[in-house]
């Protein structure tokens, strides 16, 4: 294999030249002295046989070739620095992944923001996340598999777990449906004259064991498709309140008037799989950052 004539300096003090305007300039800003930024720059272009630079006025900026060469070294040199800023961050005892699992009724206006702000600190770790319902919370626990969980169950040792938040669940209906013509408080017997719009996993589903909460109900696997549902007038539900706050603004679905049990709450805690992920240090970031933006949401 041969060695490359050139090498990751030369490149870099070459972009430096360029955005500086100057070799006086890049020198500052590489702490160098003018005469070694000269120096690498004559040895990139004697090994290359090009002409890189040219002094226009007062600044330096590239040739047709140069152009075209540092177009192609740039992204080498931006990987070379991201792989020297995973190598710190592993020194630093930084994870190279981490896994999430999280019921689906979590605010996303929560859970992306703080993805994104972790992203931020933590370039190089891989966040991979599981999407769950309630009832496939047990079966999670005893796989198991993940670092991190938000889940309506807390963890069995309680040390390991916290409250996080409470989502608020409303019935709601569309702005036509037929519930809305009935007096105040619903009564049970007009609410079972219509499907009542479930939540359930791929598993209970299927299941002929499944309960049933009333005669005429239609179930949905996805938060979305049960919003959708109620929205287009298949029948009445329970959905979580922030799911649907632009969705009551606009008028395309009504609260439901069930007297003192129009709201439930459900508890979700954030829990750590053992003892000793409590301690980990890039889990703890990402933990602080779902925190501060679930208290950003509020």
């Amino acid at each position: 294999m041969e060695m490359p004539l050139t090498t990751l300096e030369q490149w870099v003090v070459l972009q430096t030249v360029v955005s500086e305007g100057s070799y006086a300039q890049a020198a500052k800003r590489l702490f160098r002295s003018q005469s070694s930024v000269s120096y690498a720059l004559t040895s990139l272009q004697e090994r290359l046989g090009l002409p890189l630079l040219q002094i226009v006025g007062r600044r330096a900026e590239l040739t047709e070739q140069g152009r075209a060469l540092l177009s192609q070294a740039q992204p080498l040199i931006a990987a070379f620095i991201q792989l020297e800023t995973r190598a710190h961050g592993l020194r630093g005892g930084a994870r190279t992944q981490l896994s999430l699992v999280v019921d689906t009724v979590f605010p996303k206006t929560a859970l992306f923001p703080a993805l994104k702000a972790f992203q931020q600190i933590y370039p190089d770790t891989q966040v991979q996340i599981t999407e769950i319902l309630r009832n496939e919370t047990a079966r999670q626990w005893q796989q198991h598999d993940a670092d991190l969980y938000i889940t309506t169950l807390p963890a069995d040792n309680t040390f390991n777990s916290r409250w996080l938040v409470d989502v608020e669940f409303v019935p709601v209906v569309a702005k036509n449906h037929p519930l809305l013509r009935c007096s105040a408080p619903v009564s049970h017997t007009a609410l079972a004259s219509y499907p009542l719009i479930t939540l359930v996993d791929r598993d209970s589903q299927r299941s002929d064991k499944r309960k049933t909460y009333q005669a005429a109900s239609w179930s949905f696997t996805t938060v979305e498709a049960a919003i959708e549902a109620v929205t287009h007038g298949v029948g009445y539900g329970w959905v979580p309140l922030h799911s649907i706050a632009g969705r009551l603004q606009r008028g395309e679905l009504v609260h439901l008037p069930l007297g003192e049990s129009a709201m439930r709450k459900t508890a979700l805690y954030l829990s750590f799989n053992s003892e000793e992920h409590r301690f980990d240090t890039t889990l703890n970031a990402f933990v602080a950052e779902i925190e501060r933006c679930i208290d950003a949401a509020r």
